[in-house]
């Protein structure tokens, strides 16, 4: 079994910078795939970003494309989520997702652009 918080979203304005944090509790942490989704106010959950268990096999969705990094830190247990020149378009709850068919998910946290 796997938990997962996220945290770290927020208000930000059109260009601005965040980055999200995963926190992830149990044993199997560094061994699995884990991603970022979102879903906006009346859209369906879409994928953002996902990596392999070392970290170094990333694919990311074409709308974040060159925007935004995925990274996690298998010591710390934690998944980032670095996102640049965001847009009003990114606002959404932001999600992250482990295991290889995304059985485990966290409660979400909120991020929202300003134009």
């Amino acid at each position: 079994q796997v938990q997962l918080v996220e945290s770290g979203g927020g208000l930000v304005q059109t260009g601005g910078s965040l980055r999200l944090s995963c926190a992830a509790s149990g044993r199997t942490f560094s061994s699995l795939p884990m991603g970022w989704f979102r879903q906006a106010p009346g859209k369906e959950r879409e994928f953002v970003a996902n990596t392999r268990w070392n970290g170094r096999s990333t694919v990311y969705a074409d709308s974040v494309k060159g925007r935004f990094t995925i990274s996690r830190d298998n010591a710390k247990n934690t998944l980032y989520l670095r996102m640049n020149s965001l847009k009003p378009e990114d606002t959404a709850v932001y999600y992250c997702a482990a295991g290889d068919s995304w059985d485990f998910w966290g409660q979400g946290t909120q991020v929202t652009v300003s134009s």
